[in-house]
């Protein structure tokens, strides 16, 4: 156990962070369950307007800050960026191994929050409802606590991939043979740099606000509750996309290797697209804050620079299908994942071209509109490119080959299952009905259960992929897949790494 938790090998810690990842969310997704299994029918199942809060507050946290960021940047950051720059190592493992150390603290630190009672306003943790005197208990400074350590570990961990990557690329020799993957945890990592302190800040001064006396966020101490929402929302909107620009780098290699392609097609415009993304994503946070009473042409400025990231996006959508173009295997599990994310984040993206109308926001704001547009791009666009990357990567990091038609039930069993949670919310957003609230009138019942049972369909699906890898592990099938992105021969713990060009795939199998 020492070893591990002292290592500073790469694919130890990154290996590490997956663990963790899955655990958390693991958790979120039965956090999620709670939420659909008391709002399945009318009235109230738990009989706790606190709890259903908590569970609704803990759902969001465990999803963004304790699945999604250190999967990606740290379980794939850190396998697959040195192996793909010809590295032995990410340049600062020191720094990586305490940025890991950091993630389980956090977790631990936010559990013990969840298990006092007395504060749980959401994820965004808005004041006034978060000072003193609405939640005086100790459980938010917690919570606040843990977001700190989370924030301070991918602090550390984007350091440790920006100087990876510049040292990788001067050894290289070239920046246009980075692939894209590498490109995108870059920015990404430049994204938390550049967003992770504003959060803190708006963090440490609702500390202080709550604690010290002082008045930040206090109306009656002459502060501002809307410093903290243009604080929060200049990170929270680049969190968006240090969400899924990792995904995009993982689909964007998938999608090479399926069309049988060296690299994508508009490998250049890729690589544009998503530094656009990433600065755009920075210039557009109050289209969260239409509702709070922006003069008109500060709602134009972010409605014209919401619909801008658009294009950058359509640029990469249609890079995927045109590097796709000729696909012969397009029942293979890889290829269903691939266009299922691609369907989920289109629709995401063009509900949220409707939503970046501030006229239209005002209607939908805090609906089950925006409930359904974000987890359409969160829930579905991030999952399944995480997805895509885990089932990829297995065999090569495991050495053990899934069993392709569970991958296919999987899949289709997911698909149906997300689809019928969140699409019936759109419906429910449009009528009116407001997020967060516990309870509703009985003419909205009929989409709510058809959402929650849309939710349990999900975790039949989630429990089968428990059983593949299960079932992969305990089989132990020699793999052969379609990898052609290294030539050679490696061993590494016993399992023998055969990448022939003439079979166009890998050969494992174990000493």
């Amino acid at each position: 156990m020492l070893r591990w938790f002292m290592s500073l090998n790469h694919k130890d810690i990154g290996f590490m962070y997956v663990l963790v990842s899955l655990w958390s969310g693991v958790m979120g997704f039965g956090l999620s369950l709670v939420i659909r299994l008391e709002l399945g029918s009318g009235g109230q199942w738990m009989g706790d307007e606190y709890l259903y809060n908590l569970v609704v507050t803990s759902h969001g946290v465990m999803m963004l800050f304790f699945l999604v960021m250190p999967m990606f940047m740290g379980g794939f950051g850190n396998w697959l960026m040195p192996v793909m720059m010809g590295l032995e190592d990410m340049a600062l493992p020191r720094l990586n191994n305490l940025s890991f150390l950091m993630v389980p603290s956090a977790l631990l630190i936010f559990m013990s929050s969840m298990l006092i009672k007395g504060g749980s306003a959401g994820w965004t943790m808005y004041p006034p409802l978060m000072l003193a005197d609405y939640s005086s208990s100790v459980s938010v400074d917690l919570m606040i606590l843990s977001l700190h350590v989370a924030g301070l570990s991918s602090l550390l961990g984007s350091i440790n991939i920006v100087v990876t990557g510049v040292v990788g690329s001067k050894s290289s020799g070239s920046v246009e043979q980075t692939p894209l993957l590498v490109w995108a945890l870059m920015i990404t990592a430049v994204l938390v740099l550049l967003t992770i302190p504003v959060l803190a800040a708006a963090l440490t001064m609702l500390l202080l606000d709550r604690n010290f006396s002082t008045s930040f966020f206090d109306p009656s101490g002459g502060g501002s509750p809307l410093l903290y929402q243009h604080l929060f929302w200049f990170f929270g909107h680049p969190e968006v996309y240090i969400l899924i620009l990792p995904g995009f780098g993982i689909i964007s290699h998938v999608v090479s290797e399926l069309g049988g392609k060296f690299e994508v097609f508009g490998y250049l415009g890729m690589v544009y697209a998503m530094v656009s993304i990433g600065g755009l994503g920075c210039l557009v946070w109050a289209h969260h804050m239409f509702t709070v009473g922006l003069d008109i042409d500060t709602r134009a400025y972010f409605t014209a620079a919401s619909m801008t990231i658009a294009v950058p996006t359509g640029i990469k959508i249609f890079s995927w299908l045109a590097s796709m173009y000729g696909l012969v295997v397009v029942s293979s599990s890889m290829a269903l994942w691939v266009l299922g994310f691609i369907f989920m984040f289109v629709v995401g993206g063009l509900t949220g071209v409707i939503i970046s109308n501030s006229s239209l926001d005002i209607v939908f704001h805090d609906t089950y509109y925006i409930v359904a547009h974000f987890h359409y791009v969160l829930s579905m666009g991030v999952v399944f490119s995480m997805v895509v990357g885990l089932n990829y990567w297995i065999p090569l990091v495991l050495g053990v080959s899934l069993n392709e038609f569970l991958l296919k039930v999987h899949f289709y069993l997911v698909f149906v299952g997300v689809n019928l949670t969140f699409f019936p919310q759109f419906v429910l957003g449009m009528v009116g009905m407001p997020r967060r609230y516990v309870d509703y009138p009985d003419s909205m019942e009929f989409w709510n259960s058809l959402s929650s049972v849309g939710s349990f369909i999900s975790l039949v699906g989630v429990l089968l992929y428990v059983w593949v890898l299960f079932e992969g592990l305990s089989e132990k099938r020699v793999v052969v897949s379609s990898l052609r992105s290294v030539v050679g021969l490696e061993w590494s713990k016993g399992v023998c790494f055969a990448y022939h060009e003439n079979l166009e795939g890998v050969v494992v199998g174990s000493r």
